[in-house]
């Protein structure tokens, strides 16, 4: 298994351990985000895209909801996986829709011109849920966000994903 399967399927794991504190009649287990991602570099203005995959759990109800993703994104002769593990405080704006902030660490594994690095970042997203039917099985969400690397170069960031809501339910 790859550098990069590895951190997906451990990041399922950490999200897997929330699902335990859920209550089954208001929240489904986990809800999936498939969708893409794009980004682009404050200081070079290079874009950047590709699918985004993530899994989010709700722990505490109305207070805390994590999310852990995934985002391999490409542009010519470079490759980047960003990997997430973000921490939202959601809020209810209706029926249909949710409104979160969330903040977390990421991990960024770079390869660009066949030179490879990883490095820490922080991400901080804002991620509009919509739920068109009241069952809530289905759905789309919009996540704007902005990054801020660690490594060399202090690169900035900023993107959006977007996608299918499938909420996962006993």
């Amino acid at each position: 298994m790859t550098t990069i399967g590895r951190a997906i399927v451990s990041l399922a794991l950490c999200a897997a351990g929330a699902f335990a504190f859920q209550s089954a009649e208001t929240e489904p287990i986990a809800i999936l985000e498939i969708g893409g991602a794009a980004d682009t570099n404050v200081s070079n203005g290079q874009s950047s895209f590709g699918p985004s995959f993530a899994v989010e759990a709700t722990p505490i109800e109305n207070w805390l909801e994590i999310e852990a993703g995934v985002a391999p994104t490409f542009r010519r002769h470079a490759t980047e996986w960003d990997t997430d593990f973000l921490f939202k405080k959601p809020w209810t704006l209706s029926s249909k829709v949710e409104f979160m902030i969330g903040i977390g660490p990421e991990w960024v594994h770079t390869r660009t011109y066949g030179l490879t690095a990883n490095s820490a970042a922080l991400e901080g997203v804002l991620d509009f849920m919509f739920w068109p039917s009241a069952k809530r099985r289905f759905g789309w969400y919009l996540e704007p966000g902005y990054d801020y690397d660690f490594g060399p170069g202090h690169e900035r960031s900023v993107g959006i994903s977007g996608g299918l809501l499938i909420a996962i339910r006993k």
